[in-house]
């Protein structure tokens, strides 16, 4: 079982910068990755709905024989990790926004959260804001389009630089000294963020601290892969890829080898009417 793949999955190419994390802490392992392209962006949409996809996901990562699976979506995570857990008997790890290392390095107690709806109205992110940031300001900022931008590749058009700037300076307004990044598609953002925040406030991406959950589950399971067969890191859609290649040539500039030996399309029958 320890040499099974870890299986990623996500709204659509927003996961692949927690791969690049996973991928970095642990290179020994194999990655089975599905993108549901076909029905991106999951923000919008109803619980028992994101559920459904979820579910249906998790059922194809398992017959490929997955031993751990990470949800690298929040909007996922906040719908239907409980759902998850309480149905199959594998371990999951799941993404949420990283509210606690932001509150308890601020020092102007004003914090922002540039999320999706569906993560920032989930139960999920009300629990963790009460728990960890009840004594600060948290600034909450709807990321609305960002996931459709990232996932047309979209990153250095002028109309994304826009957007973030609407988003972003009313948090830089209001004292912000930490902003934290709410969905898996928006470090792919990162150096247009730091180009408008210039310093005032630190960006926090959630995907390294979700990768070291990942490893401490592993160890206490006994599941972390041996050096041998050699890892391999397959990736599947429910819709086409046109952009994956760049996207994963961008994030692979930062791994110590080649990772991304081959592709692989994936087509799910269940898609939404």
């Amino acid at each position: 079982m320890k040499e099974q793949a870890i299986g990623i999955f996500d709204s659509g190419l927003g996961g692949l910068t927690v791969w690049k994390e996973l991928k970095l802490l642990l290179p020994h392992e194999s990655f089975i990755y599905f993108a549901d392209r076909a029905r991106c962006p999951y923000g919008p949409k109803r619980k028992n709905t994101i559920q459904r996809f979820s579910d249906e996901i998790t059922n194809f990562l398992l017959q490929q024989n997955c031993k751990l699976i990470v949800v690298a979506c929040n909007t996922a995570t906040s719908a239907a990790i409980k759902f998850l857990r309480a149905k199959y008997d594998v371990p999951f790890i799941g993404i949420e926004p990283a509210i606690k290392p932001a509150a308890i390095r601020s020092e102007t107690g004003k914090i922002g959260i540039l999320a999706t709806r569906g993560t920032i109205n989930g139960e999920l992110f009300k629990t963790t804001s009460k728990k960890f940031a009840d004594h600060l300001e948290v600034i909450v900022q709807y990321g609305d389009g960002l996931v459709t931008l990232v996932e047309a590749n979209a990153m250095q058009e002028q109309k994304t630089e826009d957007l973030l700037r609407r988003y972003i300076n009313p948090m830089l307004e209001k004292g912000v000294d930490h902003i934290v990044l709410g969905c898996t598609h928006y470090p792919f953002l990162t150096p247009i963020i730091e180009s408008i925040v210039q310093g005032k406030a630190t960006i926090i991406n959630p995907a390294p601290a979700v990768a070291r959950q990942t490893k401490k589950v592993l160890k206490q399971k006994k599941l972390l892969r041996s050096k041998n067969p050699a890892p391999y890191n397959h990736f599947y859609s429910s819709n086409e890829l046109p952009h994956l290649a760049s996207m994963l040539q961008a994030l692979a500039m930062d791994l110590p080898e080649a990772t991304t030996q081959y592709f692989e399309h994936y087509q799910l029958t269940k898609l939404p009417k």
